[in-house]
């Protein structure tokens, strides 16, 4: 792996730190492959049980480094193939990760970087940063999952907003929105996004992981594939030690002590 991504563990929890600080954490294709295999290696690590994506420096993430992508220096690659292997394997990889993501967005979080922070479970972001989708500035369509998570996220009069207008939207006015979970004081953010995602590395990891396999078909299922979906979701739940662990403890009046089992 590069130095365009750093990877700290502590405990059961690994933060993933974007680092091209300099470039306000854009994606260059270092930086793409990197995040994948940190992805990859994080939800494939039995040990860790809850990922923190951050920005290093001033940013959380500029989106792609357009540098790379200048229509002026010829050959120019196909920006469907740019989403295709680079952007939506990572939106994916955060989608479909047996534990919980957590974002804490330092910074301006642009285009396909606002995208990557907003496919990730709980969003924390600190008052001074802000979202934007700046693609219809460039003459382009928003991309990297931003069409179908602001439209599920704020409806499609707010999306429609935020993508076509291109304006920044302020971390504060993002949260009471809905987009995020909450803004936070700057100097405070990476404490408290840390003690939040400590917390659910401690949690009952299966049990996150169904929850969110739950509610992300939620938005297209009916009520009855939902309900269906619940009870065996819940079976599955229920079998683990996780559970009993649960149960014992709150018969017992004291703190669970969950293994992610």
């Amino acid at each position: 792996m590069n130095d365009t991504v750093l990877i700290a563990d502590h405990g059961p929890l690994r933060t993933i730190t974007l680092n091209r600080p300099d470039k306000l954490n854009a994606f260059n294709e270092d930086m793409h492959m990197a995040l994948q295999q940190a992805l990859g290696d994080a939800s494939g690590n039995a040990d860790v049980r809850a990922v923190l994506l951050t920005g290093a420096g001033r940013g959380f993430c500029a989106g792609q480094d357009l540098a790379e992508r200048d229509p002026k220096k010829g050959n120019v690659p196909d920006l469907g193939d740019t989403l295709n292997n680079f952007f939506n394997p990572n939106v994916k990889l955060i989608a479909e990760m047996q534990k919980p993501v957590i974002a804490a967005v330092n910074g301006i979080a642009a285009g396909g970087g606002a995208n990557i922070a907003l496919a990730c479970d709980i969003v924390l972001a600190a008052k001074s940063a802000a979202f934007l989708q700046p693609f219809t500035r460039i003459g382009l369509v928003p991309d990297v999952g931003g069409s179908w998570t602001l439209t599920q996220l704020v409806g499609p009069a707010r999306a429609r907003g935020l993508a076509m207008l291109a304006e920044q939207l302020p971390a504060e006015t993002a949260a009471d929105w809905g987009l995020i979970w909450q803004a936070i004081d700057d100097d405070a953010l990476m404490d408290e996004a840390t003690a939040m995602a400590t917390r659910l590395a401690n949690g009952p990891t299966i049990a996150l992981s169904l929850a969110k396999q739950a509610l992300l078909a939620a938005s297209s299922n009916s009520l009855d594939e939902q309900l269906a979906l619940e009870a065996k979701l819940q079976s599955a739940a229920g079998a683990t030690a996780d559970y009993r662990e649960g149960v014992t403890a709150f018969l017992e009046k004291r703190q669970a002590k969950f293994t992610g089992k």
